[in-house]
């Protein structure tokens, strides 16, 4: 792989782990699947190799989501198990560029009466460019094989959260995660 290549991975792996939207927060969307055994889960481990590691090697994205993640599992009463996990998790990551076209009133003579013009001003029209970011953690049946829950975190990925990465990953995680049933309930 080039080092352009690879630069570009890196760059948009660790884009997504900026992922935090406005103030309101990113879209969160969660399914469970109805054949889940939430009761007989207890345990928990990483699925390998995982999504956001495509290119070989952890990532500072997986580092950050294997953590995050990692508090929370526990503070629902799951135990880490390297051997033989109840559950696998599993992530995804994806930031793209969009562009979105705004129009607004121009101002009027020398910025005065704004508005007060209907026929004198014009609309002025600007292209705005900014990231959208997705990231989904699944949850995987291991005997089975099967996705028992999902939740994805969609939205703008913003100035602050691209300046503190950890503080923005930490609070994705923690609403993607807080209805996630507890340990050995269903």
């Amino acid at each position: 792989m080039k080092l352009g290549a690879m630069s570009k991975r890196a760059a948009i792996l660790i884009a997504v782990a900026l992922m935090c939207a406005c103030a309101t927060g990113p879209d969160i969307h969660r399914d469970i699947n109805p054949a889940a055994e939430f009761a007989n889960y207890k345990t928990f481990g990483y699925f390998s190799p995982l999504a956001t590691d495509r290119a070989g090697y952890e990532s500072v994205l997986t580092t950050r989501l294997k953590d995050a993640t990692r508090r929370a599992m526990e503070a629902k009463g799951y135990v880490y198990s390297e051997s033989n996990p109840d559950l696998l998790l599993n992530f995804f990551a994806n930031v793209q560029e969009k562009q979105e076209l705004r129009a607004t009133p121009a101002m009027g003579y020398y910025g005065y009466r704004r508005g007060f013009y209907g026929g004198y001003g014009a609309t002025m029209v600007e292209t705005v460019t900014y990231r959208e970011g997705t990231l989904s953690l699944d949850l995987i049946e291991a005997r089975r094989k099967l996705l028992v829950w999902q939740a994805t975190a969609e939205g703008s990925v913003s100035s602050e959260a691209r300046n503190n990465p950890g503080a923005a990953i930490d609070a994705v995680v923690a609403g993607l995660m807080a209805p996630l049933p507890s340990a050995g309930r269903p």
